[in-house]
């Protein structure tokens, strides 16, 4: 019987699962390495831990490893049902929140490593988290894609620590009702990007889609399809970073200017950015919300149970 100890949390209504006890033996070395390690030969602790019948769809999980860089607070290694992520916001505002529920951190900054690189954490007194995120930018502007029953759509292609297809103004309303349909509409995009090769830098796959549209009280209201086919009920901190580095390549944003962008929940991250090298085309984003933490436990894996490992789709 294998144990693993862990702390859920919820960042403005997207859950995150960190494992603090019980993960696999990774070995030391840069992040990117262990991620590897853990992809190829113990993908099965990832479907454990965040596939039902222990989690669901939408969990994203994270482990809590030592970092390389000694100045930094922890590693984390972010997963989700299909597999895993460069980086993700809602989960890092999550282990900080995490950290401080078990005593580990105190309100100041913390610097964590990711397979993607390194990113800093604010925590405030109040439990707000701003996270400084990796340098974020524009990789193609305005890409036109056919899609089945949809017709030629416009988006832009941006790195926020993940590869996004950004479209704005999309022909079915952004509210929690329509679910089903933004789903439908933002998988045949991501389908259609795929069909016709459209990609990231270096051919990464994009496997976020977001879509945008004005709202009353915020700067934008947006839905995002994750890889795993399940929305985020947040508003995205890497999906911010993307929208962050298309505002400010085309001059609709300045340094240091709060973006209020809103989840299809209602909830919002506040975002701003600083250029990189005193231009628009490379930015560092940054984007504060606030987790709470919700459980914490154990999930025990049987040998004899069935789905000890998982129920893989």
């Amino acid at each position: 019987m294998s144990v693993i100890e862990f702390v859920d949390s919820h960042t403005a209504g997207e859950p995150t699962r960190v494992v603090v006890g019980g993960g696999p033996r990774l070995g030391d070395g840069a992040l990117p390495e262990r991620l590897q390690r853990l992809m190829t030969e113990h993908d099965a602790f990832r479907s454990a831990v965040v596939n039902e019948p222990r989690g669901a769809d939408v969990l994203v999980g994270a482990l809590l490893v030592e970092p390389e860089d000694r100045t930094c607070t922890a590693g984390v290694i972010f997963f989700n049902n299909v597999g895993y992520l460069g980086m993700c916001g809602h989960g890092t505002i999550g282990l900080v929140a995490t950290l401080a529920h078990l005593g580990r951190i105190q309100p100041g900054q913390h610097r964590i490593e990711t397979p993607v690189g390194t990113v800093s954490a604010l925590l405030r007194s109040n439990g707000e988290v701003t996270l400084e995120n990796v340098v974020s930018y524009r990789y193609l502007r305005q890409v036109e894609v056919h899609v089945p029953g949809a017709g030629p759509v416009r988006g832009d292609v941006a790195w926020g620590g993940n590869w996004f297809f950004l479209v704005d103004s999309p022909p079915v309303e952004l509210t929690i009702a329509n679910c089903d349909k933004l789903t439908e509409y933002a998988w045949a995009l991501r389908c259609a990007l795929n069909r016709h090769n459209i990609t990231g830098e270096g051919g990464a796959e994009i496997d976020h889609v977001e879509l945008s549209t004005s709202t009353p009280g915020a700067d934008s209201r947006n839905f995002v399809l994750c890889p795993g086919k399940a929305y985020d009920r947040s508003p995205c901190g890497t999906g911010t970073s993307a929208k962050l580095a298309c505002l400010a390549a085309d001059g609709k944003l300045a340094p240091g200017q709060v973006w209020r962008q809103e989840g299809i929940l209602g909830t919002a991250f506040e975002g701003s950015y600083r250029p990189e090298n005193g231009t628009p085309d490379r930015i560092v984003p940054s984007i504060t919300g606030k987790a709470h933490v919700t459980a914490q436990g154990r999930l025990i894996l049987h040998p004899d149970d069935p789905f000890r490992d998982g129920i893989r789709v």
